[in-house]
């Protein structure tokens, strides 16, 4: 019995031994965690979307608490108002700036632009496209297989079933970027979000010759430059046969919608899209009644 006794006995008191031991070394050693990396913590949105450059929202947080100032530091999902409370958590003053949201630079759809072929490959973008060019004459249009689905942390992206294009919900993009730094195509692109006026952008990435592009895609942006003259601001600018627009610049006036001869440019303002039609319709009314008076 006392060979049973004896062991037990001493194994429980090097237990115990070890047990204070180690309460006395994290005593010793015991790091206090900054209460309010909690309180930054809770006030980010928890997306771990990584737009702000870091792993997380946890290590955001911890980032926030070692700088001086916020001013390099940017929750792009919670915008102002998470910044704000940062700001009011730690003291230190979080400038105001102007919220993103992602926009699909392709409105290449199954209609416009014919598939040339068929990839019965991995159904990914980036396995794609580091094959070949794509399903259709356009090499620099979407793929479709939705590698920035994916990666959206926000589900604010779905691929349209008939277009086969991926169209991004406004009220849920948070401006993160992962989208962008996904996409191989280079077709995803963060813009001001600008609620009042919408955007206005060239719907194409295609650096081909008018004609070339134009034959891959119905709706291709030819580089023709008609919408650079018009443009009041000097917003747009032609570069590798390609237009592109400046959105700090854009008034939002609607001309260019209404000059490109493809349709290349594109509006997510219902108002001003009806407001193009209206001066379309207009303009051709006036063309015609001018062809009548000379009759």
């Amino acid at each position: 019995m006392d060979e049973l006794i004896i062991p037990v006995i001493l194994l429980g008191t090097i237990g115990a031994l070890g047990a204070v031991l180690l309460y006395l070394v994290s005593k010793k050693f015991f790091v206090k965690e900054d209460e309010r990396l909690g309180k930054i913590i809770e006030a980010l949105p928890g997306a771990n979307c990584g737009g702000c450059g870091m792993a997380g929202c946890a290590n955001f947080a911890e980032a926030c608490l070692k700088v001086d100032s916020l001013a390099d530091l940017r929750c792009p999902v919670g915008g102002d108002e998470v910044m704000g409370k940062i700001s009011a958590i730690l003291g230190k003053e979080a400038p105001s700036v102007e919220p993103m949201m992602a926009v699909v630079r392709c409105a290449g759809s199954c209609s416009v632009r014919e598939k040339s072929n068929t990839y019965d490959g991995t159904k990914s973008c980036t396995i794609a496209s580091a094959l070949y060019g794509g399903e259709t004459g356009c090499p620099f249009g979407c793929l479709g297989f939705g590698d920035c689905l994916e990666v959206c942390e926000l589900k604010a992206i779905t691929i349209n079933p008939e277009t086969k294009l991926p169209e991004i919900d406004e009220n849920k993009c948070g401006g993160c970027g992962s989208c962008v730094k996904v996409c191989p195509k280079g077709i995803i692109e963060l813009r001001n979000r600008d609620r009042n006026t919408g955007r206005v952008f060239v719907s194409c990435v295609n650096k081909e010759k008018g004609a070339v592009a134009r034959r891959a895609c119905k709706v291709a942006c030819i580089g023709c430059g008609k919408c650079a003259k018009i443009c009041p601001s000097g917003a747009i600018v032609i570069e590798n046969n390609l237009a592109y627009i400046d959105f700090r610049k854009c008034e939002k006036c609607g001309k260019c919608l209404l000059e490109c001869p493809t349709g290349a440019i594109t509006t997510n303002n219902p108002s001003l899209r009806e407001k193009c039609k209206a001066e379309e319709e207009m303009k051709k009314t006036m063309q015609s009644q001018s062809i009548l008076n000379k009759i």
